[in-house]
């Protein structure tokens, strides 16, 4: 029950927007019967069902082609969406400001035509007695039809459009410009690739032995309809120019299974480092056969910590299961990862998702390597994230364990980043005691 009315809720939202969004840029722009008008009412209910298509096709296994014909309009119209409302609310604000601005244009070009001896008008330029004028201010629809009096800015020959529709268009287009350029450099800095991030992290247990490890922590690659092999290659090859000592791999490497996706991934296989690639998993491989992909990055070269732990120079490196695997009884299991470690030595802990900090702080890490949150992917997004994790993004303390969150090497969903850029992040080690 509580189900259906969430999800009764969200579509009757979802109609207003797209009403809204109709409305700014076609019905107050465009007069009816006009061919602009007819596209943009047929877009209108094209591209909200592509997006509910982009959707549904990944959850109910829809042929992989079919996903890919669907996934870049549908999603890519969810972040224009997003970004075209947040530019006309703005345009909310400006367009009475706009339309004072040409009354009071308008008044003046009027007054400075001066009277005549006898108090008429000269110039020529104001209406004739008897002759209707257009009220700037009028809350009527723009199809309403022609005004005859316009500011000097606005052509006032027959068949020009009205003061009111002049706004209309003005504030509409700048909405277009503002949202969809958002979006087109959102999506350029996605499939441009990730940018490195540096970070120096000081590890009180750290042997001055492992002083400068450095950990090339990537996640949330989001493999799938959109994001394919090319963007696993540009991933690589920006993990191997850092030439770290171990990678560290933290889930959501997916969105699909290995059938579909298996080429996709095999550029992981170039992955190097002095101490190897490890893998644990995020909540998206368990919507898309977590055991096959386990058993598949294993055949790339990369080393699965299910619940495990492996001793490396210095520092023990422990991984645990997403939460998403608790349904299949392969959730988190801190005991077999930590319970039995030496405390002396210090541990660095794999986990996809950062609300496991509480956990690790019982177990008495020493650092968490996380992702999950995509720093929020699309602003104000961030806002949103925080209310689910203790950090969206960066480097915080919680007792004696610090977390450290990326913000993903990919994207889901949108191909479109917008506040929140993609990274891979090199951690230093650091011992106190060098």
């Amino acid at each position: 029950m509580g189900f259906a009315l969430l999800a009764i809720v969200v579509l009757a939202l979802l109609v207003a927007v797209h009403r809204y969004v109709w409305r700014r840029f076609v019905g107050d722009t465009t007069t009816p019967g006009s061919p602009l008008r007819r596209a943009g009412t047929v877009a209108a209910y094209v591209l909200p069902l592509l997006s509910v298509g982009a959707l549904a096709s990944g959850r109910t296994s829809a042929p992989f082609w079919f996903q890919r014909v669907l996934a870049w309009p549908g999603y890519l119209w969810l972040a224009a969406l997003l970004y075209l409302t947040l530019a006309l609310l703005v345009g909310e604000a400006v367009r009475p400001l706009l339309r004072r601005l040409l009354a009071h244009r308008a008044t003046a070009a009027g007054t400075g035509a001066g009277a005549g001896p006898d108090g008429a008008r000269t110039g020529g330029g104001g209406p004739a007695a008897g002759t209707p004028t257009l009220d700037s201010d009028s809350d009527s629809d723009s199809d309403a039809g022609i005004g005859t009096a316009a500011p000097p800015a606005i052509p006032s020959s027959a068949g020009s459009p009205s003061r009111r529709l002049f706004v209309a268009r003005a504030v509409g287009g700048a909405a277009a410009v503002a949202g969809l350029g958002t979006v087109g450099y959102g999506t350029y800095g996605v499939l441009r690739g990730p940018r490195v991030k540096r970070v120096t992290i000081p590890l009180a247990r750290l042997p001055r032995s492992a002083h400068g490890f450095r950990i090339a922590v990537v996640s949330d690659i989001h493999l799938g309809p959109i994001l394919g092999r090319a963007h696993t290659q540009r991933v690589v090859d920006t993990v191997n120019r850092t030439q770290p000592d171990l990678i560290a791999v933290v889930g959501d490497l997916v969105d699909g299974s290995v059938a579909d996706l298996g080429p996709a991934a095999e550029p992981l296989a170039q992955l190097r480092s002095r101490h190897g690639s490890f893998f644990v998993t995020g909540n998206h491989e368990y919507y898309s056969g977590a055991a096959q992909w386990i058993d598949h990055v294993r055949e790339l070269g990369l080393h699965p910590l299910e619940n495990a732990r492996v001793e490396i120079d210095g520092f023990d490196l422990a991984g645990v299961n997403d939460i998403g695997g608790e349904s299949e009884g392969q959730g988190p299991d801190f005991d077999r990862a930590l319970g039995d470690r030496d405390r002396s030595r210090a541990a660095v802990l794999m986990a996809h998702q950062p609300v496991l900090i509480d956990e690790a702080v019982a177990h008495g890490v020493d650092l968490q390597l996380s992702g999950h949150t995509h720093g929020g992917q699309l602003w104000p997004g961030n806002y949103i994230a925080e209310l689910s994790n203790p950090t969206v993004a960066g480097l915080e303390r919680y007792g004696d364990t610090q977390l450290y969150v990326t913000r993903g090497a990919g994207a889901w969903g949108p191909p479109v980043r917008v506040g929140a850029p993609s990274d891979i992040t090199v951690v230093e080690l650091a011992s106190r005691q060098a």
